[in-house]
């Protein structure tokens, strides 16, 4: 089985930062896609940020030049390091892998618990 943990949200206040972190263990073979997704009150699940394995990048428009997302192979972690944030970043955020957990496995999608993120004055 994989687990993936987050950590690091919080109460902010607009203009403030946040660091997010995400630890997946377990039986994990390889991972390919790591990223963030996030679900405000009442609003459907939405793509943040998305990083490979060779750590090519993806970001939701609404976060581009405000969020950054990366990656520590070694250690199975991901990370979205948040600045400049808004009321409207307010949501729970999840954190996902796209993991396989033998060499003759598929690929599968884990997610995390989430963590909230609320953004303030």
């Amino acid at each position: 089985q994989v687990q993936l943990v987050e950590s690091g949200g919080g109460l902010v206040q607009p203009g403030g930062s946040l660091r997010l972190s995400c630890a997946a263990s377990g039986s994990i073979f390889s991972i390919n896609f790591m990223g963030w997704y996030r679900q405000a009150s009442g609003k459907q699940r939405e793509l943040v940020a998305t990083i490979t394995s060779g750590e090519s990048t993806n970001y939701a428009d609404s976060v581009k030049g405000r969020f950054t997302i990366s990656r520590d192979n070694a250690n199975n972690m991901v990370f979205l390091q948040m600045v400049s944030l808004k009321p409207e970043d307010t949501a729970v955020y999840y954190c996902y892998a796209t993991i396989r957990t033998s060499m003759h496995s598929g690929i599968y999608q884990w997610w995390g618990q989430g963590t909230q993120v609320t953004v303030s004055s």
